[in-house]
């Protein structure tokens, strides 16, 4: 199926993996926990702003913890959420437990967009200006240093988007 994107009503998700985060996998954890509920009401207020998609880049971490706070609000709210896969086969070398999720989490999307059908370079750069490139609100979970998730606030930000910095450090 393919989903049309309205870029002016699009959100792409960014975000550190879970070696970035405080919690590191431990979701249960009281600070991950109090993350959860602060993305959910910033998921909330970009609803009421009119956003309608969410597009997430599937990778562990904050990808994948934001489209399980949209499905959960996808059950109040007439919402999308896209994957949109670098490559095939971004969950090789993941944990066993990490790969069951990324499945079921594909498989509860409205969507799914596989850019490449192999790994290279550039796959997850190109992926983060896809996103960007066709959406008009960046909601990023960053810590403020180099990486890919800087690199995907600043394609926003040079792309004329509006951006949304939930910072990691504020749930240690």
């Amino acid at each position: 199926m393919k989903t049309s994107i309205i870029r002016e009503e699009t959100a792409n998700l960014t975000g550190h993996r879970p070696k970035s985060l405080p919690w590191g996998y431990d979701e249960s954890k009281e600070n991950c926990l109090k993350f959860k509920e602060d993305v959910k009401k910033i998921f909330e207020g970009a609803i009421k702003y009119g956003l309608n998609t969410f597009l997430t880049g599937m990778a562990e971490g904050f990808d994948m913890i934001g489209a399980e706070i949209l499905f959960e609000l996808r059950k109040l709210h007439k919402i999308k959420v896209i994957a949109v896969v670098p490559c095939l086969g971004q969950e090789f070398g993941w944990s066993s437990e990490q790969q069951k999720r990324y499945k079921y989490i594909l498989s509860k999307c409205d969507d799914v967009i596989v850019l490449s059908d192999h790994y290279y370079k550039n796959s997850m750069n190109d992926r983060n200006k896809y996103m960007v490139d066709n959406s008009s609100v960046c909601i990023a979970c960053w810590n403020g240093k180099p990486s890919g998730t800087g690199n995907t606030v600043r394609f926003a930000k040079e792309n004329g988007n509006k951006v949304r910095i939930i910072k990691p450090e504020d749930f240690k």
